[in-house]
């Protein structure tokens, strides 16, 4: 049991420091509070979400496991001194399961023998009860960091070794689905693969990841872009040459087919390959060797193929610039990677991942994307796909001051969606609504709407607000007023679930995910028809 006193000090100057409130490392991070003494969960819980993260408890350590295990939750407070499973128990148990969770760890004791042991069983930092709101935020925010880099840098480590798998890409989208499970099969296989989509869209990645989970995994994949290599080069530098077999030639050269021996070779841009090549790459293919240039025999290879390309292949068969035979012969196993206009709830995911990396290489400190900015980048049709999608963030996080990428920070989105440069934000419609009853709204034709001040207006004027207040007086939690503001916004806009998410400023699988927390399925349903 706790001794007396062992409580967290948190002042009313505490809550309203605003050095406390500006804090960073919240947003859509989800904090686990682990503790059994209800009062002490209450105290982290409010000065958590009070920095604007969402939170979940529990008052053991077997919940602490479970809940530890969903994937939402991105770090853990967890006292060490609890009864039955006890909190270092359940710090190795959750380390056993989830590695890359950052754990912090509270304890009421500051021996040295406590922190190491704690240390030792992979927790990321600890602080001693009580403790300021100030130092929990601090620890809040630097287990996010590192549990972010850590997993940043595992990524990089299993793209670099060939073990980068399905499980390590940023693909949550529907449109996703049937490029995962056909990687997946592919790669159960030596089958040719011939992925196909616009550039940018990915290719190399699906490739390392159909590599990472067959059975090569961990031995050499090699991509070579074929539409980067000089024509004078290309035989040398596929297939590779001995040395003296032409001017230049003071070295002896694998090439790219010995490079790949027992791996996997990627060919991007297949379609740009020189015809001559073409026949000299269908044999390699067909006779599993190789022969370099000057070289008096033939080397064997034990390479796997992966092609990919942006161009319409059958078109340049029939155009006589892409052999038939070879066509038919890598054209085995095709697979369609979508362009991001067909998933861009995949978006947010994206700008995390690409953020969390450049923070690392640039030494920022952007904790993200802005409701506003992530609204205006979803109604983007991203002709470039995810690479023009990764540059773009990679500009706006260099030159951002603040801690949110703001849509001002994108200046080439917001030219080409000028409804986004004078937007109101979302949060002003709210913080002015009646604190009235909320009848149920018509239906609004879409087309027809008002300015986002007339609509406001009108609907203050006709008592349509959110109410703040319950029947006693007191406040609503935000959860009711969250469900409220949702279900008045589908009405609002007529069901058009577009429109709804781009106004509450969320994403259309955050909207989605409300709409089943909430039981507004149906609500939806019936606004739409």
């Amino acid at each position: 049991m706790k001794a007396a006193g062992q409580t967290l000090c948190f002042t009313r100057h505490d809550r309203e420091n605003p050095a406390t409130k500006n804090l960073v490392g919240k947003m859509s991070k989800t904090v686990l509070i682990v503790d059994d003494d209800p009062s002490q969960r209450r105290l982290l819980q409010g000065a958590v979400e009070r920095q604007g993260f969402a939170t979940r408890t529990a008052e053991d350590g077997a919940q602490a496991i479970a809940q530890a295990m969903d994937p939402a939750v991105d770090v853990v407070l967890l006292d060490l001194i609890m009864p039955g499973v006890s909190g270092m128990e359940a710090l190795a148990a959750i380390r056993a399961k989830r590695d890359d969770l950052p754990v912090v760890v509270l304890t009421a004791s500051g021996g040295i023998d406590t922190v190491v042991k704690a240390m030792q069983a992979g927790a990321t930092d600890f602080f001693v009860k009580p403790a300021s709101p100030e130092r929990v935020m601090v620890s809040i925010r630097n287990a996010l960091k590192v549990g972010e880099l850590s997993g940043e840098v595992k990524r990089l480590k299993k793209k670099a070794a060939g073990t980068f798998t399905f499980s390590d890409m940023v693909a949550g989208a529907a449109a996703m689905r049937q490029v995962i499970r056909l990687g997946q099969r592919a790669a159960t296989s030596n089958i040719p693969v011939l992925i196909l989509g616009e550039s940018g869209v990915g290719k190399e990645v699906i490739a390392r990841a159909i590599h990472g989970e067959s059975e090569r995994s961990g031995r050499p994949i090699i991509a070579v872009n074929c539409g980067a290599i000089p024509e004078n080069l290309v035989e040398s530098i596929l297939f590779g040459h001995e040395k003296g077999a032409f001017t230049g030639a003071h070295d002896r050269h694998l090439g790219k087919f010995q490079e790949a021996d027992g791996g996997t070779l990627f060919l991007d841009e297949v379609g740009e390959l020189p015809l001559d090549i073409q026949v000299k790459l269908l044999r390699a293919l067909q006779e599993s060797e190789v022969d370099p240039v000057g070289s008096k025999r033939p080397v064997k290879v034990d390479v796997r193929i992966i092609a990919a390309t942006n161009k319409d292949l059958a078109k340049l068969v029939a155009e006589g610039r892409f052999r038939e035979d070879l066509y038919y012969r890598l054209n085995v196993f095709p697979i369609d990677a979508p362009p991001l206009r067909e998933r861009m709830e995949d978006i947010p995911a994206l700008i995390k991942h690409f953020v969390t990396r450049i923070n690392a290489e640039e030494g920022k400190r952007v904790l993200g994307a802005s409701p506003q900015a992530l609204a205006m980048l979803q109604s983007f049709d991203w002709p470039g796909n995810v690479r023009q999608l990764e540059n773009t963030v990679f500009r706006a996080v260099v030159l951002c001051d603040g801690d949110f990428l703001q849509p001002e920070d994108f200046p080439h989105v917001q030219a080409a969606l000028p409804q986004f440069v004078s937007e109101v934000p979302v949060s002003a419609p709210v913080a002015e609504v009646s604190p009235a009853a909320v009848p149920a709204p018509a239906a609004i034709d879409l087309p027809a709407m008002p300015a986002n001040s007339d609509l406001l207006a009108a609907a203050i004027e006709a008592g349509n607000g959110i109410a703040i207040f319950d029947p006693a007086g007191h406040l609503r939690t935000l959860e009711q007023i969250e469900r409220d503001l949702i279900e008045y916004a589908i009405d609002l806009y007529a069901g058009h679930m577009t429109e709804v998410a781009r106004r509450l400023g969320i994403g259309r699988s955050t909207l989605y995910r409300k709409l089943k927390e909430y039981d507004l399925e149906e609500h939806m349903a019936r606004a739409a028809g």
